[in-house]
């Protein structure tokens, strides 16, 4: 296929895959292999992700906005509850920071092993399916649930297991209500990829990026996929929103499932 085709179905891909509980990184690796994509590159990667972030950014602006509005707010009340939303954020954060920091290597290597991806994306589908088994909740997410979710986002570093599918079926054993794990789920997950895009362009744009600018895609096709993931990125994350309000969450699983069973016998 043409870069073009390349860059159209990887910005869909990731723009469906991110927000779905299906694993986006998996379905990046399956894609390329099934589809005969080349390696993208660092940059379109990069760009890749941070179109998914603007998707989050557009989707959840008002809160955001509140979030950083009351941290500098005169009202102590809502100065509080968002200096520990932040907090919430922060301590999600670090069972992935920490997991990372200490299997990198492992963790990357994994990338390149198809049939891995594929069990591990059937992993993904028998945890969504187990949740149809749990009682839903109305609870908020406290320090001990973002702790919770947070873990469930550090398995989620392993290609074919889905990061939205861990922390929100994390929230759901913790009987979070399903529009606060949604939004907390996908907040909490802004730091992380931002860190991981700012990582990638320090490679990409570091010492060493002249020898590999020869390997990477054209600026406008680079800020294509971008938008591609951003809008398709929207609609995904909305459609996912409306899902959980509903009681098939689960059914994402058989998905997964078969996918996964396919990438093992195919690849």
């Amino acid at each position: 296929m043409s870069d073009f085709m390349n860059v159209t179905v990887l910005g869909i891909l990731q723009g469906v895959a991110e927000f779905l509980p299906i694993s986006s990184s998996g379905h990046l690796v399956i894609g390329q292999s099934a589809l005969g994509i080349n390696e993208p590159g660092i940059r379109l990667d990069v760009f890749l992700h941070v179109g998914t972030v603007l998707a989050i950014f557009a989707y959840y602006r008002v809160q955001i906005w509140r979030i950083v509005a009351g941290l500098a707010s005169s009202d102590a009340g809502r100065r509080k509850t968002s200096w520990q939303y932040a907090a919430k954020i922060i301590l999600s954060a670090l069972p992935a920071v920490a997991v990372y920091g200490m299997f990198k290597h492992q963790i990357e290597g994994l990338f390149e092993n198809a049939k891995m991806v594929g069990a591990l994306l059937m992993f993904t589908g028998a945890v969504l399916m187990g949740t149809r088994f749990l009682p839903r909740g109305e609870r908020e997410v406290n320090f001990l649930r973002a702790l919770l979710m947070g873990i469930g986002q550090s398995i989620a570093l392993l290609p074919g297991v889905s990061r939205s599918g861990m922390t929100l079926a994390s929230a759901r054993g913790g009987r979070v209500a399903p529009e606060a794990a949604a939004e907390f789920s996908f907040l909490m997950s802004t730091p992380l990829i931002l860190g991981a895009a700012f990582l990638e362009a320090l490679k990409a744009f570091g010492p060493g990026a002249e020898a590999q600018a020869s390997s990477e895609l054209p600026w406008g096709l680079v800020l294509y996929g971008a938008a591609v993931a951003a809008v398709i990125g929207y609609f995904s994350l909305a459609w996912l929103v409306k899902v959980l309000k509903g009681r098939w969450f689960w059914a994402f699983g058989p998905y997964c499932i078969l996918m996964g069973l396919l990438t093992v016998c195919l690849c």
